[in-house]
């Protein structure tokens, strides 16, 4: 017994060093990996809570949502990460690109524990029409530009080298961001 008791404390500390760890949202009982990055947990994975309204599948295929989660509209995206948690700001998804700017290990998934597991699960625009699966993950931040304009961070395969950035006014001033109608993916950040 107190073999597995010393087993079970060194794996629990070695979660606790990697920084990695998981979360089950109450809501829907829906289980995400997470990981802590400069002091602040995110989820390791896009989230892919059902909501109401202005939740959806890519291909409307419920089946794509377990490799890439649900994409959502802005407004709904600013409502849909569970209680404790909230939608990253600009700043905040700032920096992870400065945590990860030497690092190569933005794309990989739970295998590796240092991982924010990127899962490019493309976009729906304003007119209705799905793109880009597998080749980029466009994300909602907290920020909005206008009534109809909201910043998101972006990370792009291109000849499968990323291309990482966010839509901030703060760096140019005339960037409008896209349109809030637009469905990207959301990643939650611990409050």
């Amino acid at each position: 017994m107190k073999k597995i008791l010393l087993a079970f404390l060194l794996l629990l500390a070695f979660a606790n060093l990697s920084g990695q760890g998981k979360y089950t949202d109450k809501r829907d009982g829906k289980v995400y990996r997470t990981i802590t990055i400069a002091g602040a947990t995110w989820m390791a994975e896009n989230l892919r809570y059902k909501a109401k309204s202005g939740a959806f599948y890519y291909d409307n295929d419920s089946n794509n949502i377990q490799g890439y989660g649900v994409l959502y509209d802005w407004k709904t995206a600013g409502n849909s990460c569970p209680n404790g948690w909230h939608l990253p700001s600009g700043a905040e998804f700032q920096t992870l690109i400065n945590y990860f700017e030497h690092k190569e290990t933005w794309g990989k998934i739970a295998s590796d524990p240092t991982s924010f597991g990127i899962q490019l699960g493309g976009m729906q625009d304003y007119e209705g029409t799905f793109s880009e699966m597998d080749e980029s993950g466009y994300y909602w931040t907290s920020t909005g530009y206008d009534k109809t304009n909201a910043e998101y961070f972006s990370y792009l395969l291109l000849d499968d080298k990323p291309l990482i950035d966010i839509s901030r006014k703060v760096d140019i001033a005339d960037i409008h961001g896209t349109e809030k109608s637009n469905k990207y993916s959301v990643r939650c950040l611990k409050n």
